[in-house]
């Protein structure tokens, strides 16, 4: 197996897993005790790689982890086709456990089983879980039945949860979820995601089901001085010389945020022979500008003139006060009813957040290219 110095754009595991220990603890105390959790941050802060993280810490047998990702869930029913299939393969693991599980709990369904060459350890299933077999609330209701009969505590993670509000009659769902999922007692969650706007309205929002449904934790970036050792022991293992200013360089380059740091690392390691200067950091951030350029550019299709003049005053460092009429006039915002709807929208892309510093903007590859693709 290839040892990778950096990984980005998956999670992380093993010795690519950076600190994190306060937060790692407090997690895994709430993992075992059942209370519920709701994981907040922006994009590239680690979210996905700290929940596995936590969820290969577990060590007590009393409690098991359920891991899925519903990114791709379009609807309330393939939302409720995948809770099922991971409940049952992650907490039953072998094949005719599962099929056990789906005789006592699913029994009005027929599923399609494929076996690989190990029956036991290589097989994918399909449940085809339709309202004609089955109401949501005897799905929902799937993990605190299967937790009661193995005599264990489940906690269900579920990445890219905002993709519930995205459903059709996405309230509806979500009431129908929290009457059931808050009078469990066996199974508790671990709800989480890379839209913080979305989920910020989700949880936080009293008008919303989910406002006050668990502990809100506030994922932050790593700080530096926490990176300092991790980038530079993989660039000893590699004979290269690296400085804790060239290292601190890296991270502020990227606001520290995490997939970022690695793949900023990644490049200047390629870019290094025996040491690492500023101008093997510019050619690597220069690199990864390269790369990510036709995205960038597709994101910024389609903007107003108002929307673009408002990511250019805050990348020029304009963070407030976006109705005052110097501000109006230096960037040509239009009118002060204008500066909400632009803010919206552009939270909406993701291409600016707020923050309590201000409106900042959300990805700092993304600001570095837009300050040099428009001379900034």
């Amino acid at each position: 197996m290839i040892k990778k110095s950096f990984i980005y754009g998956v999670a992380v595991e093993g010795d690519n897993f950076t600190d994190r220990v306060k937060e790692t603890n407090r997690l895994k105390s709430d993992f075992e005790n059942g209370q519920n959790i709701v994981l907040i941050s922006p994009r590239r802060i680690g979210k996905t790689s700290l929940i596995k993280k936590v969820q290969s810490l577990i060590d007590t047998d009393s409690t098991i982890v359920v891991y899925m990702d519903i990114y791709d869930c379009r609807n309330e029913y393939e939302f409720y086709n995948r809770l099922a299939s991971s409940v049952l393969k992650q907490t039953s693991g072998r094949a005719e456990l599962i099929l056990q599980n789906i005789k006592d709990f699913l029994v009005r369904l027929s599923p399609t089983i494929s076996f690989g060459s190990d029956p036991n350890n290589e097989f994918s299933f399909s449940l085809g879980i339709t309202p004609k077999e089955y109401s949501s609330e005897e799905i929902l209701q799937l993990p605190e039945l299967i937790a009661k009969k193995i005599n264990k505590h489940i906690v269900i993670c579920i990445d890219e949860f905002q993709q519930i509000g995205e459903f059709a009659d996405s309230l509806s769902i979500q009431k129908k979820m929290r009457g059931v999922w808050q009078l469990q007692n066996n199974v508790s969650y671990c709800l989480f995601g890379s839209k913080k706007h979305m989920l910020s309205t989700m949880f936080q929002n009293k008008k919303m089901p989910f406002y006050q449904f668990g502990d809100i934790i506030f994922l932050q970036t790593i700080p530096t001085e926490d990176w300092l050792p991790f980038i530079k022991k993989k660039f000893n293992e590699k004979d290269i010389q690296i400085s804790d200013e060239m290292i601190r360089k890296i991270c502020s380059s990227v606001d520290n945020q995490s997939s970022y740091v690695q793949q900023l690392s990644w490049n200047v390691m390629l870019n290094a022979e025996k040491e690492v200067t500023e101008e093997t950091i510019e050619i690597a951030i220069s690199d990864m500008l390269s790369q990510n350029s036709l995205l960038f550019l597709q994101q910024i299709e389609g903007l107003t003139s108002f929307q673009m003049n408002f990511i250019r005053a805050v990348a020029k460092g304009v963070h407030s006060d976006f109705t005052s009429q110097n501000i109006l006039k230096t960037y040509n915002l239009g009118t002060k009813s204008n500066i909400v709807r632009i803010k919206n929208a552009l939270i909406q892309k993701e291409l600016i957040d707020t923050t309590a510093e201000g409106v900042i903007i959300s990805d700092p590859i993304f600001k570095l290219w837009f300050e040099r693709a428009f001379e900034l």
